[in-house]
């Protein structure tokens, strides 16, 4: 018979209501984390971009970001100069690499809504903001 290793198996359900503000300039509804459920390897949250919201230039150090983008539309540039951009609108599932510099901006009248699910349980610990980049893109 073998040991248990982590002694709180138990499931949890959450609802978003709390928010905080986060590095990039965002505020996103607490989702599953380290903080809130006991996560060990991945966090999980919602945002709601405004209407011409626009984030602080930053990557993810060593952590890999999934989003699935509710609704809205929304640009995002990347690369170590932010010199690619990509368009993204309701229903596309993005991958952000680990360490890839990146500026998301919503170009829509509306709110752009995204689910967020990182590597990093923590949320906040592997941002690192690259204020360098943010006067390469309008």
């Amino acid at each position: 018979m073998t040991k248990e290793t982590n002694i709180n198996k138990a499931c949890v359900k959450l609802r978003p209501g709390d928010a905080y503000t986060g590095k990039q300039g965002f505020d996103y509804f607490e989702g599953i984390s380290k903080e809130t459920t006991g996560s060990q390897a991945i966090c999980m949250h919602l945002l709601t971009v405004p209407p011409g919201g626009r984030a602080k230039a930053h990557k993810h150090t060593t952590h890999e970001t999934a989003i699935y983008v509710l609704s809205g539309n929304a640009i995002m540039y990347w690369g170590e100069h932010l010199e690619h951009c990509m368009e993204t609108t309701a229903g596309d599932l993005i991958y952000i690499p680990a360490d890839v510099p990146h500026l998301p901006i919503n170009t829509d009248d509306i709110a752009a809504q995204a689910v967020i699910a990182r590597t990093d349980p923590h949320e906040q610990e592997s941002v690192e903001l690259l204020p360098h980049l943010n006067d390469l893109v309008p």
